[in-house]
């Protein structure tokens, strides 16, 4: 019978590296993890802050929403501050984030936090939370909706193509770029603005706890400083991303420095998110039949 090699001698030691070999490559992974997550978030059974970025353009909420509903069910997250730097967006994905604040807000204090721009569509997705913070400076307001068509028809013409269309209603390719819009199209799409430029108005008033004719008033697409949105009732206080925290943690009793949850951001993705945005943000443009009404602030 051949003699037992080392492994069938010594199981014991052969299982016991084995594990040992395992927990050496976990530290590591968990090492690598933490220094590249920017801010590792600590464990601890106390009472914390979370921080919820809503940055650029939104073409997309699932992201915000997510965080937004991890911290809501989170009960060591006592407040979130919404920290906002957006010039706003698509219209569905700010109301998305309205909705989610709101059923946040009904259950834990959230702050926003303005940040250099918080217009349009990024107000209309902050202005449920409980208070709204922005710097003297801030760029927000711009309450109004834009929709853009391109008419490319004097070019067409030049490069001798002819665009046709087989539809089966009149207004079937409203917005199309090859051909003048006509007054029937126009008044339509003018009727679809107005309806959602409402919306906006109306989720202003619920989220501010303003008078709609306020509101009204207001909602005209102007923009305005942070210092004036605060003498218009549309900011509650003035101050950065610090004093918004210290004021969530004031408002839910945290006393000394509170615990801050800072939102993930792993290095190695950073590149292929950003592709990813750009990737959809250009198949958005280059659709010639695209008709996007925007929450938007002009010159994004």
């Amino acid at each position: 019978m051949p003699a037992k090699g080392f492994l069938g001698r010594h199981p014991l030691l052969v299982g016991l590296a084995v594990v040992l070999l395992f927990l050496v490559i976990l530290i590591v992974l968990l090492a690598v993890g933490l220094s590249q997550s920017g801010r590792p978030e600590r464990f601890s059974l106390g009472d914390k802050i979370a921080v919820v970025k809503l940055e650029g353009v939104i073409l997309d909420s699932q992201e915000t929403m997510e965080q937004l509903r991890r911290h809501r069910r989170n009960r060591s997250v006592k407040a979130v501050v919404l920290r906002v730097d957006s010039p706003g967006g698509a219209v569905g994905p700010s109301q998305e984030i309205f909705r989610q604040v709101q059923r946040l807000v009904q259950e834990k204090t959230v702050v926003a936090s303005f940040g250099g721009v918080a217009a349009s569509g990024a107000y209309y997705a902050a202005c449920p939370a409980t208070k709204i913070m922005a710097n003297p400076g801030t760029l927000t307001g711009s309450i109004g909706v834009v929709m853009e068509i391109t008419n490319l028809e004097g070019l067409m013409q030049w490069i001798r193509i002819r665009h046709q269309v087989i539809k089966s209603g009149k207004f079937k390719d409203v917005g199309s770029p090859f051909r003048e819009m006509t007054p029937a199209e126009r008044a339509f799409l003018q009727g679809f603005v107005d309806d959602v430029h409402a919306q906006f108005e109306e989720a202003v008033a619920e989220g501010r706890h303003l008078d709609s004719a306020a509101v009204h008033k207001l909602a005209d697409g102007r923009i305005f400083t942070g210092r004036q949105a605060k003498e218009l009732g549309l900011v509650d206080e003035i101050g950065n991303l610090e004093d918004a925290i210290r004021l969530a943690a004031d408002l839910v009793g945290i006393k000394g420095e509170p615990e801050v949850i800072w939102p993930e951001r792993p290095r190695p993705f950073w590149l292929a998110r950003l592709a990813q945005d750009i990737a959809k943000q250009v198949v958005e443009e280059a659709r010639p039949s695209s008709i996007r009404a925007l929450y938007l602030l002009p010159g994004y």
